[in-house]
């Protein structure tokens, strides 16, 4: 629905508070208040003044940022080093291939990972993105909407131009849509949760400069200095130019702008907006959301963009705009289905497991193919859960490697397992594989799925699909067969963004072929990108590859709870 300035008299008032930053920054410190007294007392050398947003959630999946809103900041100051130790091991200023982003423009999309200061300088030979140098010129940006699940705004308000107008997208432990000042020209905006379970995990930043210019960042990094510095992540920026003139947008056409106004629409950034042009700031570049579509021109953009929005979607035509359907659909109109005579391979790399059935991870696996799941939601679920598990191979770190990692276990307070997931009678322990990055002994926060094709092994094409899907080759409402990846060229494609392996960020589908329903518990967001070769799928990959197959009676994963570095700080 558009959004367009009410009436004078109708105007919302400012969102403002009396002391926007005094109150702001009060409101903050209470949170960690205890917690970073009791550091203060225990690690003087290490404390600093950060600030956490906490949460509370029943959702047992995506326990990593649920718990990152209680303990990213503890982790992140924990881990800290003290100031000669940080000298030492900062970082040399990039030179030669490791060329700085700051003054650099992206007009074909470009995806990095973070600078880290704890990296081997050895194998830490691409270039790489650093969020200053992503946020520059700051003087220049003339607007900005931010969005993440944990934040610590003192630190990134440094990094806008104070006279900056930013929307920041945020978590609400209660769930609820609201709006409100936090500091000078930054309004924070949350989106509803029903019964506040979930939470709104969007990782990405709009960023447009008085020149007109669209700068697009899609991250797995929280605005904290933790993930920016100590721990990996990965980044995708593309600068998107200003048209001559507006255009007229297709309403029916579905692309990456139109996905983009879907997911402001549905963080809740269209009342902030209005009230920053009611008030303060009339002359945005952005008047009203959809004007995204009409005033930018995305035509070098070969990404496709893949959101989940939160809560329940009835039918096909709302089914495939979120989650793991819309990475089918993605899939689809990308033409990167798996070539004749071959199977697709997923290697899934995150920071959180979720709760996993062969029904889901066959679910998953269908849209990952690019195959509708018409067919499938009308195979009874006695049936589906006597599937297989399909080709997939879930990446998470094992203990071993944490406890020797640069860090330390006190480095694994962003990597979630719990052991009753693990001993669970029908979890796919057999589907797990190491993660190791190839920048050394850190720890990875990136968030990947990499598809992959290899010819098909006997009878591993049961895994795609169930006996009735077996023929199911033709067009479907879901958007038609497509190209395969034969067809365009492709080698594979990857998934980056906030979304963990799991049902909470992904969604589960339930109902019929007829009439689907997906639900889902997260708001996540990421971009989808072809590959077209093998040099360029191993370069995009951020592990070592092939990964290594836990070994039984040997590997278990990293059980934060089972660790005496977090052990004692919770006690």
């Amino acid at each position: 629905m558009a959004v367009s300035n009410p009436p004078m008299h109708q105007r919302p008032p400012p969102a403002t508070t009396s002391n926007p930053a005094a109150a702001f920054l009060s409101e903050r410190a209470k949170l960690e208040q205890e917690r970073l007294e009791r550091l203060k007392r225990t690690r003087p050398d290490i404390h600093r003044d950060t600030t956490a947003i906490t949460v509370d959630s029943d959702s047992e999946d995506d326990i990593d940022e649920e718990e990152r809103a209680r303990s990213a900041k503890s982790t992140s100051t924990r881990n800290a080093p003290s100031t000669s130790a940080a000298a030492r091991a900062r970082p040399a200023p990039a030179t030669g291939r490791q060329t700085q982003a700051a003054g650099s423009i992206f007009w074909e999309g470009e995806l990095r990972q973070t600078a880290n200061m704890h990296v081997d300088k050895h194998k830490d030979t691409r270039p790489v993105f650093r969020l200053s140098e992503i946020i520059s010129p700051k003087e220049d940006i003339e607007f900005a909407i931010v969005s993440a699940f944990c934040w610590n705004f003192a630190w990134v308000y440094q990094m806008f131009d104070r006279k900056t107008p930013v929307i920041a997208v945020d978590h609400s432990p209660a769930g609820e849509a609201s709006i409100k000042a936090i500091l000078p020209n930054w309004i924070r905006t949350t989106p509803f949760l029903r019964g506040g379970f979930g939470c709104m995990h969007m990782k990405f930043m709009l960023l447009f400069y008085k020149t007109g210019r669209l700068r697009v960042v899609i991250s797995t990094a929280n605005v904290i200095e933790y993930d920016w510095r100590d721990i990996e992540n990965t980044v995708w920026v593309q600068d998107v130019p200003k048209l001559p003139s507006p255009i007229v947008a297709d309403p029916k056409k579905e692309d990456f702008a139109s996905a983009m106004v879907r997911v402001l629409h549905g963080v809740n950034v269209a009342p902030a907006l209005v009230n920053f042009l009611s008030n303060d700031h009339p002359d945005l570049p952005l008047q009203r959301i959809e004007r995204l579509r009409t005033h930018w021109d995305w035509s070098k953009v070969k990404a496709a963009l893949i959101p989940s929005i939160a809560g329940k979607h009835e039918g096909w035509p709302k089914v495939i705009l979120s989650g793991h359907t819309s990475l089918m659909k993605a899939l689809i109109d990308m033409g990167a289905k798996p070539p004749s005579g071959k199977e697709l391979v997923l290697e899934c790399q995150g920071s959180s497991l979720g709760t996993y059935s062969t029904q889901w991870l066959n679910e998953f696996y269908c849209s990952a193919r690019g195959e509708s799941a018409q067919t499938w939601l009308d195979v009874s679920k006695a049936r589906r859960a006597k599937l297989p598990f399909p080709p997939i191979k879930i990446l998470f770190p094992t203990a071993r490697y944490v406890r020797e990692s640069v860090l330390g276990e006190a480095g694994g307070g962003t990597m979630f397992c719990r052991r009753k997931q693990w001993e669970g009678k029908n979890f796919p322990r057999e589907l797990f594989h190491q993660t190791k990055s190839k920048r050394g002994r850190v720890l990875m926060h990136s968030k990947m799925v990499l598809g992959t094709f290899r010819d098909k092994r006997g009878g591993l094409d049961r895994h795609a699909r169930s006996s009735a899907q077996a023929d199911s080759e033709d067009e479907d409402d879901a958007g038609g067969s497509g190209d395969t990846a034969e067809d365009k060229k492709l080698a594979g494609w990857v998934y980056v963004g906030s979304h963990n392996f799991t049902p909470s960020a992904w969604g589960t589908l339930s109902g019929s072929g007829f009439n689907p329903t997906l639900n889902i518990t997260n708001y996540e967001l990421g971009v989808l990108i072809p590959l077209h070769s093998q040099e360029e799928i191993d370069r995009v990959a951020c592990w070592e590859r092939p990964p290594q197959k836990y070994v039984s009676g040997r590997d278990e994963p990293w059980i934060q709870s089972e660790s005496a570095a977090f052990v004692e700080e919770a006690g």
